[in-house]
């Protein structure tokens, strides 16, 4: 699974208009134009969204559903990226969404079940902590993928 396809997945799950998705970009930082935004959600080769986009456009997510953080005083302005390589990427989009949407664990656990995977609060501790911390798990795709096919479950309803 790549950005382009979590990006996708995403924005189906949560019915996210193109215009949103562009916002969502600028507040995390990064422009994007309409038909840069129909590359990428259409996954063509010639367009794919790098590590440090899709990081931008989740915290363009947090922002816009969240509000923006005033930073506590020492701390810089700047947001920080989370994803050090390929391994990490589904571990900070399950972080990073679970915030934006305000979910705790067990939206998260039903969540996943509605997806179709059974999952141990255990299990979900592991992919949510930090990299480097005890107990630290790389989360696969299978979770990732579950996640948003219950996302759409329980957003898309009618």
């Amino acid at each position: 699974m790549d950005n382009n396809d979590r990006l996708i997945r995403l924005r189906y799950a949560l019915d996210i208009k193109d215009m949103d998705m562009a916002e969502m970009f600028q507040l995390g930082g990064v422009t994007v134009t309409k038909e840069e935004l129909q590359k990428i959600l259409l996954n063509s080769d010639s367009s794919k969204c790098s590590n440090r986009m899709l990081e931008s456009f989740l915290n363009g997510f947090i922002t816009r559903k969240r509000g923006k953080k005033e930073p506590a005083s020492g701390e810089s302005e700047n947001q920080l990226f989370m994803i050090n390589d390929d391994r990490t990427v589904n571990n900070v989009f399950l972080k990073k969404v679970k915030i934006a949407l305000s979910l705790t664990g067990e939206d998260m656990l039903q969540i996943m079940k509605e997806g179709g995977t059974d999952l141990s609060n255990g299990e979900l501790s592991a992919v949510l902590r930090r990299e480097g911390q005890r107990n630290y798990k790389v989360c696969g795709d299978r979770y990732v993928r579950s996640f948003l096919k219950g996302l759409a479950v329980r957003y898309r309803k009618k």
